[in-house]
């Protein structure tokens, strides 16, 4: 692993979400069926990262290509999906609350920011076309179109090299030892 993404996965301001993850396990009673539905969940939402971030070029052009022709937002649309599916498959009494704190604090908070700040610099760093690509572009849920302005450059293949330049290979390793963590829960102590 890199240390920038050392760097970046022993931020203090995510620890809170490792407490969460560390109650999540304790509690969880996976199930085969929960962890099946579950892990469907995952599957499609790192794909969708993995997907998203082999296209994302930050600050050098304006990315539309691949899942962002769809949705502004696809690491974060696969965020959700993700975090969804390990709370389904660790089940327990603590998945329902920690699901609404993380839903409470991404839709009150952290979204609602993000896109402030990152709407912002984007219309500073493409003025127009962003602004044609925002106003046509649903922010989480997937249009069923794909979004094409030819006045709007952007378009750049699937590339290994810039999923690693955005660090989804580790956070990839990140949810497949998660995964693995709660399907051995039950050989665990309860």
């Amino acid at each position: 692993m890199k240390p920038r993404f050392l760097r970046k996965i022993l931020r203090p301001k995510i620890f809170p979400w490792y407490a969460m993850a560390a109650v999540l396990l304790w509690y969880a009673r996976p199930t085969p069926g929960r962890v099946a539905v579950g892990l469907a969940f995952v599957v499609v939402g790192e794909a969708l990262r993995i997907w998203g971030a082999g296209h994302l070029v930050k600050n050098d052009r304006l990315t539309i290509s691949g899942p962002y022709a769809f949705l502004r937002h696809p690491l974060y649309a696969g965020t959700l999906l993700v975090g969804t599916g390990l709370l389904w498959m660790g089940g327990g009494a603590a998945s329902p609350w920690l699901l609404a704190i993380g839903l409470g604090f991404f839709f009150v908070h952290y979204f609602p920011y993000k896109e402030r700040i990152e709407s912002a610099r984007l219309e500073r760093l493409y003025g127009a076309p962003y602004a044609r690509y925002r106003a046509a572009v649903p922010a989480l849920l997937p249009s069923l179109v794909a979004f094409h302005d030819p006045g709007v450059p952007g378009g750049a293949p699937w590339s290994a090299a810039k999923l690693r330049d955005n660090h989804e290979d580790g956070a990839a390793i990140a949810v497949a030892l998660a995964v693995l963590a709660l399907a051995l829960r039950p050989l665990l102590p309860a």
